[in-house]
């Protein structure tokens, strides 16, 4: 065997990077200690940047995970949804379309749905803020090196950044000419992946260009069972990166980059995980399955049983659209021994579009439409001190963005008889009877008009300016040769200018009025029948009983002041109101918010020796409140306030040099004040800050190598998080509906009149596991001279979870473990890499993190699908 083969190839959690973040020299510098192990150990140095300098990871007070591009490359890493499965404490999982994604960082995150809001975790391209999680999806190709930080980054990375940050660098030109590369992927479903990349050198030592570009194209994973197989979740994107790096001496570099990326996908399928055909507690009592089945719909139903056949029935497929493309300019000047001036400058534009069947049935009810548009600019300048006792950085960041967003919810050509049918046949008597009223005064008094026809549009128009500065300053002092004191803090001013203004259109462009009002205030001057629906049609009832008795005579001034109670039912588009709050009237929104607030962090490290060092620390984050963006409940405010982060954590990094082994461990505990918490009802987001949360955990990570040619790594999170004080949050819906059980968190005193809230304090946030482990073993052998290869098996444990935030008992999701493996065989005098792959490929079914209660369908719910068994093989070849 070949031990500087092994040598080579064990990078696991090893990041060697070539920094964009430090100046030429220190790069040169870096490129000497990367050959360096632990004295004779097995164990890699693991280079990082957490601290915006290039540092030995066991030598930084912070929790993180580490992964050189190689490692995600050899690990067919594609995306953040691949890489969380190998990260303890990092969420990351796609909803309602292929355009929006979420991630969370120790059990706290943000959700995309709305666009008023901002991440709690930070995502950071070559060192450029990337405001929008969406544009994060695509692939990760040509990539360096990637960090996750865990824990509040509310100094060097203070822009919206409450629970942690992602940094991705990705791989710069270079003047060897033999940094490029062409990969060829093919697997199941279709799938086919095809990227590249090449340097080339203009002018040797001063001017190099590097070209990326990749495709991936998958078939889908869902069948539907109008439009054919494998149609949903399918996989259409490509990109492309050109970049430029100048160096006219050995003290400046510039580097500029050019990128975009494009996704086209037909996503996302959410099967029906609760049907309610029928309640599973409560006899004869059938819910919108059970008429959605019979004519006019002839809706395709499914049974609960028949969720993990991964088959769905929309009217037409849902459609995503997302394009994002950047221009970034970044200068490393030093100055002198000992300073080093950095600038980064970048405009970012992103266009996201999607059209979904938002009532996910094959019946013709509604759909939405979102389309969206944001550009942003930002200019981020840092000093860096390096002598010997104290380090220090000084900085100055600005950010601006435009946000615009158009959204449509919209009906179509069943609504109404979809609408009606909700009522069992109750509001007849009454329509029929004016209409039979109508037709005896031959038209005199008008019939009654659709409650709710198609082609309405429910639409509103948001936009938003936003403008935030920060000053930041960190710096390391060296109080004895052990011990290190680190601190930070970080100014940060915000500023926006929100507005979103609302309309309701029938399909000629005219407004319907708004005659029933939902919350019942009869001092509405918009309610010409005061109160609810019921209210209105119990008035017009009595009356319409009254002119059949001849108790009231019609041509009577008091007989025509009797028939207003009629004017509702006669107006199209009556029922809208009263049907909840996606589809009812409501006040524009017109606001400037100006916040500002001082994060920042203090460690204390101790590096017993070499081998060892232990470190305390507390940091702050925040990131700014906004607008909800979405239609909802009366009752809850359409602004949200700041969410503001503290965290204490005690961390050990100790390498065993003689075992060959190296363990990272931390404990931590955060609150967060008025977290962003934002839940779909079935009829609308709520998004408001639910109060105080609280995460407490512990994160282990080690690497062993028991033998030359065997690694062993093993991973461990646990996140313990609930809500300290959330009084106004959703309530149970399918539960309830199944079983006549009222939420105990009920905020009402009234049995018989519920209200919309629940207090949710104590309960558990959805989608994020309380526990998460990964074990991966890695066999290194050599085939032959010249051919090095390795099996690697990683099994991964995910913890139950509760998937919304209502803790409906219904929306759980159990504990669930996935196995991966990998066959890599390296033929050195061809530069060839062969990877054969599988994932999940004990097929394990389990729910994608989260489901939804289904839009104006009581007591069902749908839930994403995850992947199934997938296998592939790559092939690599450099050049």
């Amino acid at each position: 065997m070949k031990t500087s083969q092994f040598k080579r190839n064990k990078i696991s959690l090893a990041v060697i990077a070539s920094v964009y973040l430090t100046s030429p020299s220190i790069i040169a510098q870096q490129a000497q200690s990367e050959q360096q192990t632990v004295d004779e150990s097995f164990l890699e140095r693991i280079t990082v940047t957490a601290q915006k300098r290039v540092q030995n990871q066991q030598e930084v007070p912070i929790a993180m995970t580490a992964f050189s591009g190689e490692e995600m490359a050899e690990a067919v890493i594609k995306d953040l949804f691949d890489l969380q499965k190998s990260v303890p404490g990092l969420g990351a999982f796609q909803a309602q379309n292929a355009t929006q994604s979420s991630f969370s960082i120790r059990g706290v995150g943000t959700s995309s749905q709305n666009y008023g809001l901002e991440s709690s975790v930070g995502l950071y391209v070559d060192g450029v803020y990337r405001a929008r999680q969406n544009s994060m999806i695509n692939n990760l190709i040509d990539v360096e090196g990637i960090e996750v930080l865990r824990g509040p980054q509310g100094t060097l990375f203070g822009k919206n950044t409450p629970s942690g940050a992602v940094l991705v660098r990705t791989v710069k030109p270079s003047h060897d000419g033999d940094d490029g590369f062409v990969e060829l992927t093919a697997g199941n479903f279709g799938l086919l992946n095809v990227a590249g990349a090449m340097s080339l050198s203009a002018i040797d030592d001063i001017l190099a260009f590097r070209v990326t570009g990749f495709t991936s194209q998958r078939d889908g994973i869902v069948d539907d069972v109008n439009f054919g197989e494998d149609i949903l979740n399918d996989r259409d994107r490509w990109g492309a990166r050109l970049q430029m790096l100048f160096t006219p001496s050995d003290s400046f570099e510039l580097r500029i980059i050019a990128d975009q990326g494009e996704i086209d996908e037909i996503c996302c399928a959410a099967p029906t995980q609760v049907s309610n055909f029928q309640a599973r507690e409560i006899l004869g009592k059938f819910g919108s399955d059970a008429f959605l089945s019979q004519p006019p719909f002839n809706a395709t139903v499914f049974r609960d049983d028949q969720f993990y056949d991964r088959q769905v029935a929309v009217s037409f497929l849902p459609k995503s659209q997302m394009t994002d493309k950047g221009l970034s300019a970044e200068i490393n000047w030093d100055l002198n021994d000992q300073y080093t001036l950095t600038a980064i400058s970048a405009y970012r534009s992103f266009e996201a579009y999607d059209n979904i069947d938002s009532d996910f049935t094959d019946a013709d009810l509604f759909g939405t439409i979102n389309d969206a548009e944001q550009d942003s600019f930002s200019q981020e300048l840092r000093l860096t001190y390096s002598g010997e006792s104290l380090d220090y950085i000084l900085g100055f960041y600005y950010f601006t963005q435009d946000i615009d967003l158009n959204y449509s919810l919209y009906t179509d050509d069943l609504f109404n008889t979809f609408f009606m049918a909700n009522f069992q046949g109750a509001l007849d008597p009454l329509l029929n009877g004016i209409d039979q009223l109508s037709a005896a005064t031959g038209g005199l008094i008008a019939p009654t008009a659709q409650a709710a026809p198609g082609g309405v549009g429910f639409d509103h128009v948001a936009t938003q300016e936003h403008e935030s500065y920060a000053l930041f300053t960190q710096f390391d002092f060296s109080l004895t040769d052990k011990l290190t004191l680190t601190a930070g803090v970080r100014y940060t001013d915000e500023s926006k200018d929100l507005s979103t203004v609302f309309s309701e259109n029938f399909s000629d462009g005219s407004s319907f009025v708004p005659f029933f009002n939902s919350i019942g205030d009869p001092s509405d001057p918009a309610t010409i029948v005061p109160g609810t629906l019921i209210y209105g049609a119990g008035v017009a009832g009595a009356i319409l009983q009254g002119i059949g008795a001849g108790q009231i005579d019609i041509t009577s001034p008091q007989g025509q002041a009797a028939l207003q109670a009629f004017v509702p039912f006669q107006t199209p588009g009556w029922g809208f109101q009263a049907l909840g709050p996606t589809t009812s009237t409501r006040e524009d929104i017109i606001e400037t918010l100006d916040d500002d607030q001082f994060t920042g962090t203090v460690k204390l490290s101790y590096q017993f020796d070499k081998y060892s060092m232990a470190y305390v620390s507390y940091g702050t984050g925040y990131k700014s409140g906004g607008t909800n963006t979405d239609r909802i409940a009366p009752g809850v405010d359409p602004i949200f306030e700041a969410e503001a982060s503290e965290s204490i954590e005690i961390g050990l990094k100790k390498d065993f040099a003689n075992q060959d082994l190296r363990i990272n461990a931390a404990a931590h505990y955060t609150t967060v004040d008025d977290f962003q918490a934002n839940t779909f009802t079935g009829n609308g987001f709520n998004l408001q800050n639910a109060g105080d949360y609280e995460i407490s955990g512990f994160e282990l990570e080690a690497t062993w190598y028991p033998t030359e040619s065997i690694e062993v790594n093993f991973a461990y999170a646990l996140v313990n998080s609930e809500y300290k004080s959330f009084e106004r949050g959703n309530c149970w819906n399918a539960f309830t509906w199944h079983t006549g059980i009222v939420d105990p968190g009920q905020e009402s005193t009234d049995p018989a009149n519920p209200n919309p809230f629940c207090n949710r304090t104590g309960d558990r946030p959805g989608g994020e596991p309380e526990d998460f482990a990964i074990l991966s073993i890695k066999k290194e052998f050599n085939l032959a001279d010249g051919i090095y290869s390795y099996i690697q098996a990683d099994y991964s444990h995910t913890g139950d979870m509760v998937l919304d935030a209502s803790n409906d008992p219904y929306a759980e999701q159990d504990a669930y473990n996935l196995l991966n493996a990998r066959i890599f065989v390296k033929f050195e005098e061809l530069d060839l890499d062969v990877i054969l792959w599988g994932r999940n490929i004990l097929d394990e079914e389990y729910i994608n993190r989260t489901n939804f209660n289904v839009p104006i369908q009581d007591g069902k719910l749908n839930a994403y699908v995850s992947d199934p068994a997938t296998y592939g093989i790559t092939l690599k070849k450099r050049f």
